[in-house]
């Protein structure tokens, strides 16, 4: 089969083949290195995960849900695995470093791939900002642990929380970026110490909550029925982002056929586990009215249990320790997408650009850390959320779809792990996202439909006359299609 599927303009389909070829990925790397294993994998997907959702996010579920929080979280759990299966088969099958872009790519055509593209700056550029803000919440409460005095309001909390310009938020992102800046070994070790670290935190949030549980606080257990359920699990769905950027790390994990999607299923079992455990002893240790709403709700509880505020300073340090490594994993998973669609000519060439002495992405990653600095430190956190829970549930839907796409036009194409019960489970995995999707609300889903717009503008007037797939020459068979890659992945956009 040819490498390149041409179609017409914004249909053009790009091959798995040429895909792996371009990336370099059964070998070493276009210029990156494969220095991450299984374990490093896993404490990255679970340093992506776990953090502002959990830490920040868990009070603005319970608002929604109330005790039935421990439902919501796993409403969208069974979101997350459904979806899960699909990225892993896709993440074992074409393992480069584009995730669900270079999947759409690959099924759905260049210009679904780019909007695609276009919805992860929400998931992993806008979410970075958003976990970044909740940084500074926790800072503050670990500072008034340790020494009494906290940073000013004005600026240390989003706009709309008496904030106005909130500096923490800068500062992680800023030192994120130094990190990944030095090298993916380096930046692996610090994520897979601050992934052991923090689920160590949660740990001892669980016994220390369950200690003082009480059911009568289970009830009433849904206050606003199913409708607040699913608003609930349209929140809580933000804790569960971030375990995709597994597959963004394809180029420079060992075996990553193997790895990438066993460290898919590891981390979305341990984190929906965790996360059940944690919101149960939050409501059993708390009420619901007491917990919705509250900034560094865990540490409140900490604090309420223990009669101490040194409980509640133990979790402030570690869900700072925690939301720090997902601004590094999550700034990552940007980066790497970001050159891949650099590399096929759809943003501009200087987000491909390695640097020979440290392989990375330098300039990509500094732009990536100011940019989107800019919306962590002045805008608010709830609005945010929504627009970055929307943008993935959509990227979610599509990969599933993808799944089922490639199935059927390439049945050949090299499998480590199949989705089982193929094809209930991506049909489900679609209907959860869409069910999802819908509690966002409708004004979250007017800001998404111009959002949308903006990127099919962005699409028309700038990747469809430069994509490198459209300028390239035919290929006439596979063999051929190692040739120019080299070319292809220099070549400025």
């Amino acid at each position: 089969m040819s490498p390149r599927a041409a179609g017409p303009s914004g249909l053009r389909i790009k091959s798995p083949d040429l895909l792996v070829a371009e990336s370099g990925a059964d070998l070493e790397g276009n210029g990156l290195q494969r220095s991450m294993g299984l374990f490093q994998l896993v404490c990255f997907g679970i340093g992506a995960i776990v953090g502002t959702g959990i830490f920040v996010g868990l009070s603005d579920t319970v608002a929604e849900a109330g005790p039935a929080v421990i439902v919501s979280f796993v409403l969208a759990a069974l979101t997350c695995v459904f979806t899960a299966f699909s990225f892993a088969e896709l993440g074992g099958a074409i393992p480069v470093s584009g995730s669900s872009y270079s999947y759409a790519y690959a099924t759905l055509g260049e210009r679904t791939a780019f909007l695609v593209g276009w919805c992860l700056l929400l998931e992993y550029g806008i979410s970075v900002s958003a976990v970044a803000v909740g940084w500074g919440q926790y800072l503050n409460e670990l500072l008034g642990s340790l020494t009494g005095w906290q940073l000013p309001a004005a600026l240390s909390s989003p706009p709309g929380d008496g904030g106005v310009v909130n500096i923490p938020a800068v500062v992680v992102m800023l030192l994120a970026a130094l990190l990944l800046v030095r090298g993916i070994r380096e930046s692996a070790r610090a994520t897979a110490a601050m992934a052991v670290l923090k689920l160590a935190v949660l740990v001892l949030f669980c016994v220390i909550g369950f200690s003082a549980f009480r059911a009568g606080h289970l009830s009433p257990f849904a206050p606003q029925s199913v409708a607040g359920i699913t608003s609930g699990a349209s929140v809580a769905f933000f804790s569960y982002i971030g375990f995709d950027a597994i597959t963004t790390a394809g180029e420079e994990v060992k075996n990553p056929r193997r790895n990438i999607p066993l460290a898919i299923m590891i981390c979305i079992g341990v984190v929906t586990v965790l996360y059940c455990l944690v919101a149960l002893a939050a409501i059993g240790a708390l009420s619901s009215d007491q917990v919705a709403d509250q900034p560094a709700a865990l540490s409140l509880i900490v604090n309420h249990v223990t009669h101490s505020t040194l409980g509640g300073g133990v979790i402030a340090f570690g869900a700072v320790v925690a939301i720090a490594s997902v601004v590094l994993a999550v700034m990552y998973g940007q980066t790497r997408i970001l050159m891949s669609m650099s590399r096929d000519g759809l943003v501009p060439g200087v987000f491909e650009r390695i640097s020979p002495r440290t392989s990375t992405p330098v300039a990509n990653t500094w732009i990536v850390a100011v940019v989107f600095a800019v919306p962590a430190a002045v805008v608010p956190l709830d609005v945010v959320m929504n627009l970055t829970t929307i943008g993935t549930l959509a990227v979610m839907a599509v990969v599933n779809l993808c799944v089922m796409v490639l199935r059927r036009t390439r049945p050949d194409l090299p499998r480590r792990f199949r989705v089982p019960l193929f094809p209930v489970s991506p049909l489900l995995g679609i209907g959860f996202c869409l069910y999802l999707m819908y509690g966002t609300g409708p004004a979250t889903w007017l800001q998404f439909a111009g959002f949308l717009v903006v990127g099919a503008l962005v699409y028309a007037c700038y990747g469809r006359r430069r994509s490198r797939l459209a300028q390239a020459e035919p290929v006439v068979d596979g063999a051929a299609a190692a040739a120019p890659a080299p070319v292809m992945a220099t070549r400025e956009g």
